[in-house]
């Protein structure tokens, strides 16, 4: 990683003072850009977006599916707790917590959207940063492709409709329409768009000129990261100034599923038999979130200025720091994973 990006939390927190900071002093200018929309997508917003992941869906090869077959244990275990686990965990803690424990400090008139932010939150599995985060455990990368590729052909048809049944349970009305569009735009578009430029460039000169446009694009898509949570901490920067507690409470839930569903994720491989450089980025893959999507999606139905907008910020908020420390165990574990018994032990290797 170069330097900019190895301070990424660093620039995260910058970014979030100057937002609630410009927010407390320009609130008219950000009702302004606020205000511009089309079909409740916000245009600003939504050319934001676009930068972060576009620039990282290039680096996807699609023709990468083929391989799946080779890993097929972890691809397994990470689809399971991906859409058969993680939706529903945090669905769960999110009505054990904000809905029960914590709602006596939490605004009443926010509570549901609280949910259903994190609902979503959870529902999009990391399509971008987990390239970093498995490379720091060296991770197997056709491991890492593969599941990528799949988790996002999987997303276009089972976002909304897991989504929508989560919040349906939740008693909160979900405008289909807005969420259809806002996987649309955030995934079906940007996708086409990174895989028509990926053809042209490696038609017109291979691998290196892939390769080089890549490296001189990867830097847009942080500064767009950077750009949008200065927004949107600028929407969000009353709330946060009046009631700071709330990212706080907010955090517990989404701390919680993380760990849980890496740590599921990971003994799930081990049981299963894989490697160690397929089950790292497994349990990475499982419990990061692609919150460029769920802060969209979050907007779109429900508005800048709702707890749902502000619960997935909460989640870009600690995505870097948390899915550090899991990438710290992840490596630490090694040897028990391995089965390598610790110095005075006489246990056999596991095979």
């Amino acid at each position: 990683m170069s330097t900019f990006e190895r301070y990424l939390t660093v620039w995260v927190a910058l970014c979030i003072v100057v937002g609630i900071a410009l927010g407390h002093v320009m609130p008219g200018v950000f009702q302004a850009i606020g205000a511009a929309e089309i079909a409740k997508v916000n245009l600003p917003v939504a050319v934001l977006i676009w930068l972060m992941i576009i620039p990282m869906l290039i680096k996807i090869d699609f023709a990468a599916l083929g391989q799946v077959r080779e890993h097929w244990r972890g691809i397994g275990v990470t689809l399971f707790i991906n859409w058969a686990v993680k939706p529903f965990s945090m669905a769960a803690l999110g009505w054990l917590f904000v809905g029960y424990l914590f709602r006596p400090w939490l605004p009443a008139d926010q509570i549901n959207s609280y949910i259903a932010g994190l609902i979503i939150l959870a529902a999009a599995p990391c399509t971008a940063m987990v390239f970093v985060w498995s490379h720091l455990t060296k991770g197997e990368p056709h491991f890492t492709l593969s599941q990528v590729a799949v988790n996002d052909v999987i997303m276009v048809f089972a976002f909304a409709p897991i989504v929508g049944l989560l919040l349906g349970l939740s008693a909160i009305t979900v405008p289909w329409d807005t969420l259809v569009l806002s996987v649309v735009l955030y995934i079906v578009v940007p996708v086409a768009i990174a895989q028509v430029l990926r053809r042209r460039l490696l038609a017109s000169g291979g691998q290196p000129a892939l390769t080089a446009v890549l490296a001189r694009v990867a830097p847009v898509s942080l500064v767009a990261l950077l750009a949008t949570l200065v927004l949107l901490f600028g929407f969000q920067g009353e709330q946060i100034l009046d009631q700071p507690l709330i990212i706080a409470l907010l955090a517990v839930p989404i701390l919680i599923q993380v760990y849980f569903n890496a740590g599921l994720a990971y003994l799930l491989n081990r049981l299963a038999g894989e490697q160690h450089c397929v089950a790292g980025p497994s349990a990475l893959i499982g419990a990061s979130n692609f919150f460029e999507l769920a802060v969209a999606a979050a907007i779109s139905l429900f508005g800048f200025q709702s707890g749902a907008a502000l619960a997935t910020v909460v989640g870009v908020l600690i995505e870097v720091p948390v899915m550090l420390t899991v990438v710290w165990i992840v490596n630490r574990s090694k040897d028990w994973y391995e089965g390598v018994p610790v110095r005075g032990s006489t246990a056999a290797p596991r095979t």
